[in-house]
């Protein structure tokens, strides 16, 4: 069965994005070499990326650019190059390089997908699929990187959930950027 992460960046106080869906809070401390050299062998490490439209549409927009080669060439690369799913009712085509576009029920396709032989899957921003995902216990890692920055008020990636998601704490990495890698794996 293929293992599915989720994989955000949280604020202190528990956002991924601000109200208006916002997160470049998190670009703050990319200078630090060894953080870079993280976010550089994650985008590197192959498998598959699954979206939902609005974080496709985002990150679909800035990848694919000039300015982001020019920026962080090697994320760029992997980004641009991994496979990659966006789950919307509404899109008519995603044109994004190794993009398929899935229309159907989410909960019974990331089942599909999970049953699949392949590569790991992550799901990268895309609070609301993680938030339908998570109840259904499909979701097998939580990746996040706190950042030391607090919102006081913005949306959290669990958002609508009806039930406690108990997680058990597995790895922990701290940059001196004051950046914090935490990986949890649910209980139930």
């Amino acid at each position: 069965m293929r293992k599915l992460i989720a994989f955000n960046h949280t604020t202190l106080d528990g956002y991924f994005v601000t109200p208006d869906g916002q997160f470049s809070w998190a670009q703050r401390g990319n200078d630090d070499p060894e953080y870079s050299a993280f976010v550089a062998e994650n985008a590197s490490g192959g498998g598959q990326l699954l979206f939902g439209r609005v974080t496709y549409a985002l990150m679909a927009s800035y990848w694919p650019t000039a300015i982001a080669d020019q920026h962080n060439p090697a994320v760029a690369a992997g980004m641009n190059s991994m496979s990659k799913i966006v789950f919307s009712k509404t899109l008519d085509h995603a044109s994004w390089n190794n993009t398929k576009l899935i229309k159907g029920d989410l909960i019974s396709e990331v089942r599909k997908l999970k049953n699949e032989d392949g590569p790991g899957m992550a799901i990268i921003g895309s609070g609301t699929i993680i938030a339908q995902l998570a109840p259904e216990h499909l979701i097998d890692e939580y990746q996040m990187i706190i950042d030391p920055v607090a919102l006081g008020k913005g949306r959290t990636m669990f958002e609508g959930i009806k039930d406690t998601l108990t997680l058990k704490l597995t790895k922990t990495r701290t940059f001196n950027n004051g950046k914090i890698f935490l990986s949890y794996e649910p209980t139930t």
